[in-house]
């Protein structure tokens, strides 16, 4: 009898002749082509959303030292750093798997992560639900005692994250997923075929992938690790065609470019482009800059200093630069083995939402303005709302002068205003020559400060 991963997998490879037979009048239907799946419109929940978190977390979490990859690190490239590590720590014959069942997440608490969440100022968050080490977050399947179910937390993590973001919070669940395994032996025999064979996304990938969208109903599925093999090998377009035309959350999905080799920044529902990609100019495609408060690792790490963590002015400064040129901002976290966001992420997630609930009218649901960026003072960022008839200059240092000096805005004198949001007084503004205005801003102690980190402009009347 076939398996359940090769049933759908020849499905899949029908579709394009299951597409001939749809009735006249019915919704557009994708074909498992590039050309056909980048036609579909991003659906506008995720422009508007302009910020969410991502979470790394897994059996990486346990040794929690020098990266995420520390398996491939230790094992595969035999890292000096991580090779000592294993010896002053862990017996001789110990493997990672043996990291498994030391994976607790023994003080995991969904609803307290979905206020966490929640007070950060997010749309969305993203959680991997399996990264390059194989090990799912939820009882895949086909990922037997290798799941967070069957060993370590013995709790289906993603199912209780889920009920909890969708429970208490306005936030959209997604989920991360990575295509390939480091070191599972199907992989490892189809790359030794130059991927001719594909006994791995036919079992394991394809029907995982089945599972989590029909189970869990994620609106970003964030694909990540192609393990160097094209498209067509992980069959691609033939699962995306499904996503998009007969999935439960084929309305609302939104997906990312990592799809196979050559895919990135290329092909898919939004581009990442790069990890920690952040090109300080307009792209004409949606995007995204996933990047870390720690500088150096998606997942946690003991051995991590406070330098190593970005400060909330450089947090601050990341998002208004993404948004003004038309992405979104992921910001990633790392919780630790026990299921513990550490207090240095926690704070860094609050002040976020301390800077949102003053300035977020500047981020949400806002456009691209013609101009990104300020010609005449740096680190001015702008964004707009076309119907309102708004300009937004988000600036990051306070003039010592009290004057705010803008190259870009063209005025009318009788109608252009100026506010400070969480000021909301309109202030004085002249002519600056040849072009833009200078705004002189309020008198403000510290503490009389709308925030800390960073503040932005409404201008009325615009151009």
């Amino acid at each position: 009898m076939a398996s359940p991963g090769l049933l759908r997998f020849t499905r899949l490879a029908l579709a394009p002749l299951l597409l001939l037979l749809l009735p006249p009048g019915c919704p557009a239907r994708f074909d498992p082509t590039w050309e056909s799946l980048d036609s579909r419109p991003l659906p506008a929940w995720f422009d508007q959303a302009k910020f969410g978190i991502f979470i790394h977390w897994g059996v990486f979490s346990v040794p929690s030292f020098g990266s995420e990859w520390f398996w491939w690190y230790w094992q595969k490239e035999k890292r000096p750093k991580f090779v000592n590590f294993m010896k002053e720590n862990y017996p001789p014959d110990f493997k990672y798997e043996d990291f498994g069942p030391l994976f607790t997440a023994k003080f995991f608490n969904a609803n307290q992560w979905a206020e966490i969440l929640q007070a950060s100022g997010a749309k969305y968050v993203v959680l991997t639900s399996k990264h390059h080490e194989g090990f799912t977050l939820w009882g895949s399947e086909y990922s037997w005692s290798w799941n967070a179910v069957d060993e370590g937390p013995k709790r289906d993590i993603v199912k209780e994250l889920e009920v909890a973001i969708r429970k208490r919070t306005d936030l959209h669940f997604g989920l991360y997923y990575s295509l390939f395994e480091w070191f599972h032996p199907f992989f490892l025999e189809d790359q030794s075929s130059s991927f001719q064979e594909q006994r791995f996304p036919v079992s394991k990938m394809l029907p995982e992938l089945f599972e989590l969208v029909n189970r869990y109903r994620p609106e970003v599925l964030w694909s990540d690790g192609d393990g160097g093999a094209p498209d067509h090998y992980w069959n691609s377009t033939g699962f995306l065609a499904w996503l998009y035309n007969e999935s439960p959350v084929r309305d609302t999905v939104v997906t990312n470019d990592r799809w196979g080799a050559g895919s990135i920044c290329k092909h898919g529902g939004y581009y990442t482009c790069a990890d920690r990609y952040n090109p300080g100019y307009l792209l004409p495609h949606k995007w995204e800059n996933c990047m870390t408060i720690d500088k150096l690792s998606w997942g946690y790490r003991r051995d991590a200093a406070i330098s190593d963590y970005l400060t909330i002015e450089e947090l601050v400064k990341q998002l208004v630069e993404t948004v003004a040129c038309g992405g979104n901002l992921l910001m990633n976290i790392g919780p630790t083995l026990d299921g513990i966001i550490s207090a240095i992420f926690e704070e860094r997630l609050r002040q976020m939402g301390t800077w949102l609930k003053v300035n977020g009218e500047a981020i949400y649901e806002t456009h691209t303005w013609r101009s990104q960026n300020d010609t005449v003072t740096p680190d001015v960022w702008y964004t707009c709302k076309p119907k309102e008839k708004l300009v937004y200059a988000m600036f990051l240092k306070w003039p010592t002068s009290g004057q705010l000096l803008l190259g870009q805005p063209e005025a009318t004198l009788g109608a252009t205003e100026v506010k400070l949001l969480g000021h909301g007084q309109p202030l004085a503004w002249t002519f600056l020559k040849p072009n833009g205005i200078t705004v002189q801003l309020p008198q403000l102690s510290f503490h009389q400060m709308p925030c800390k980190w960073g503040w932005a402009l409404a201008l009325t009347n615009v151009v």
